[in-house]
């Protein structure tokens, strides 16, 4: 009993109290379990998604202007979809977001997604794609959607391709409704990607 006591106060010593690397890296071990294995799916239970959390990795959302500005230059397609700039101020997010902008998400049954909602969806790309609602119909007792990014530079109308069609997302791939932006704090997990990513190009050229 008393060796178990002092097993445990050196690991607590370890973790808290020591300054060396190992106990630093042990640091961010953990705070990596606790986040992926406590923390991430304890929110996915309460906001009822897979996905309560997600990094914004593209600049596909992003205005560059005020509203009005934006607006001017991105009006022509929404008013040819029915879309008027009133509409658009309404909508969620209405100043768009950012490239590393963290979005936290909660789950919504398709029935009360409308449009200038932003989702989350998962196409044929790797990751989910968040856009905004632009569309929505029901076929029999299915409901669809189309999506538009924001940003009239990248995405000036809706992206019909191989590897993403937001012109037809059947309820069944919506991950989630974003319902809060942390600006800029997805960038730790862009630069972390990109870190893995450049070490992995050392290695396979060594």
């Amino acid at each position: 009993m008393r060796n178990s006591k002092k097993e445990l106060k050196k690991i607590w010593h370890f973790i808290w109290e020591d300054d060396s690397v190992w106990s630093w890296l042990a640091n961010i071990a953990l705070a990596f379990v606790l986040i992926k294995y406590v923390v991430y799916p304890g929110l996915g239970f309460l906001l009822s998604t897979s996905h309560p959390v997600v990094a914004v990795v593209s600049e596909s959302m992003e205005h560059n202007s005020n509203f009005d500005g934006w607006w001017q230059k991105s009006s022509a397609w929404y008013a040819n979809n029915g879309i008027e700039k009133e509409d658009f101020r309404d909508f969620s997010f209405k100043g768009g977001f950012n490239k590393g902008d963290i979005m936290v998400l909660k789950g919504k049954k398709a029935e009360s997604i409308n449009i200038g909602d932003i989702i989350v969806f998962w196409s044929a790309k790797k990751d989910p794609i968040i856009h905004r609602v632009v569309k929505k119909w029901q076929e029999n007792d299915d409901y669809y959607f189309q999506t538009k990014g924001d940003n009239y530079r990248t995405n000036p109308v809706p992206i019909k391709s191989p590897f993403l069609d937001e012109t037809r997302i059947g309820q069944e791939q919506i991950v989630g409704n974003a319902v809060l932006r942390i600006p800029l704090l997805g960038y730790i997990k862009i630069w972390f990607v990109e870190f893995l990513s450049f070490a992995n190009g050392m290695l396979q050229k060594g």
